[in-house]
């Protein structure tokens, strides 16, 4: 049998999370053909967000990035589009948005192969924007060279909303790193240098900050250069005795409304790599990258199911190992390779878990706390005025390094949350406990 339809046969699962069963892959896909687009985009989007809603009271950077997802078919939207890996081969673009660090995905769309420039992105930025009270909005949104220009600038000044993002090496940007090369140049961290200045380009209404970071060549890096120019062989036991001494250093240019040092700009950047690490795992370990039906609309679908999955696995192994997140091709096995048996007596019904991996004792201590943190959250959830503030306090212990102890939302509780306060009060222990 298909390892991956046997779990259809399983009796313990669907109870837990209140199914009579499990469905087969064909079933599933026979059901998403009848759902109205428009019903599932509003049933998913309204289940990612009761994931996240919580954190969006912190202050958090909202990272913005494409992928892309290559197609073999005859699928709807797969186009021939910007595609620096297999140029010619169509694909899907995926346009995701992601809250930084927490490696949480907050939407993700599927769109056709030619539509992969920052126009398609900001429609979902500006109704998330607008749904949402200004003590939700990011503190700053960060992507690459694709969103910074002035259509997807505008609208973030106008609203007030700070950004970050690295501009196209363009004449007027290359012009620009030329001319400041006598500046005083300041340390930007790792190796790169930064100078502050504001430029126009063309289609700007306005002169715009940006900070220009270089960093020198080593030789290896100049002979890449030298060879990918002239389109010849690199032999690495002979020695080039001419370099381009014009070609020093590489260059950055990122434009930012913030008013940071360089050091801290770069830095913030910098950490945007983190995205890749995301992708890396949503289409190698997660199917982003695999699953595709004839119709664009079930592809869409999944591609949410997947991202809701994906942060549910991210909260749980965070819960587990709070001091760093683990990738999935280690945690999946070490989580999950183990036997559940249910037990039923007087009346309850309990789950008794044994761990089967080699290193299963590692997490094995931290399960247990899970257990007592949860034990004592239903002890407490009679008094507790609702499910989102259980969740917020299960949130808030996954994210106790972040927050050093406090609830979400603590210091900017709005009005209509100033009633739990005596309930937050009382459930105080309830992050210590673990």
């Amino acid at each position: 049998m298909n390892r991956y339809t046997s779990i259809r046969h399983d009796r313990v699962n669907p109870p837990l999370l209140g199914m009579t069963k499990v469905l087969s892959e064909d079933s599933a896909r026979r059901a998403f053909k009848k759902i109205d687009e428009t019903s599932s985009k509003q049933w998913q989007q309204k289940h990612l967000e009761y994931c996240y809603n919580p954190l969006l009271k912190e202050q958090w950077v909202l990272d913005i990035d494409t992928t892309i997802k290559v197609l073999y078919g005859h699928q709807e939207g797969a186009e021939v589009g910007y595609n620096p890996r297999k140029p010619g081969r169509p694909a899907h673009i995926i346009h995701t948005y992601m809250m930084a660090e927490t490696r949480m995905i907050l939407d993700c769309e599927v769109m056709p192969g030619k539509q992969s420039s920052a126009s398609y992105s900001l429609p979902w930025l500006i109704d998330f924007l607008e749904k949402n009270s200004k003590d939700k909005w990011p503190s700053l949104v960060r992507g690459d060279c694709a969103f910074g220009n002035d259509p997807f600038l505008k609208p973030l000044e106008r609203l007030g909303v700070d950004y970050l993002f690295k501009l196209r090496q363009t004449k007027k940007v290359k012009k620009l790193s030329l001319m400041l090369e006598g500046s005083k140049w300041s340390n930007a961290g790792q190796g790169w240098e930064g100078v502050e200045a504001e430029i126009k380009l063309d289609g700007w209404e306005e002169k715009r900050r940006v900070i220009v970071l270089r960093r020198e060549l080593k030789d290896n890096d100049k002979r890449k250069k030298k060879s990918k120019k002239t389109k010849q062989l690199y032999f690495p036991w002979i020695t080039f005795p001419c370099i381009d001494e014009g070609e020093k250093y590489e260059y950055s240019v990122l434009v930012t409304s913030l008013k940071l040092e360089i050091l801290t700009i770069a830095q913030l950047y910098r950490d945007r790599a983190t995205c890749e690490n995301n992708f890396d795992e949503l289409k190698n370990q997660w199917g982003w990258a695999g699953f595709v039906t004839s119709d664009l609309k079930r592809s869409q679908i999944m591609s949410r199911i997947i991202a809701q999955v994906y942060n549910w696995w991210t909260l749980f192994v965070r819960w587990i190992d709070q001091d760093q997140h683990r990738e999935v091709i280690t945690s999946r096995p070490l989580m999950l390779y183990g036997v559940a048996r249910e037990v039923r007596h007087a009346g309850q019904v309990k789950l008794k878990l044994t761990q089967m991996h080699g290193k299963g004792y590692k997490i094995k201590k931290h399960i247990q706390l899970i257990n007592n943190f949860l034990h004592k959250i239903k002890m407490f959830a009679e008094r507790l005025f609702s499910r989102s503030l259980i969740w917020r306090l299960i949130l808030s212990e996954i994210f106790s390094p972040f927050l050093n102890g406090r609830i979400l939302g603590e210091q900017a509780a709005s009005d209509t949350e100033k009633i739990e306060t005596n309930i937050e009060q009382n459930c105080r222990i309830l992050p210590s406990i673990a």
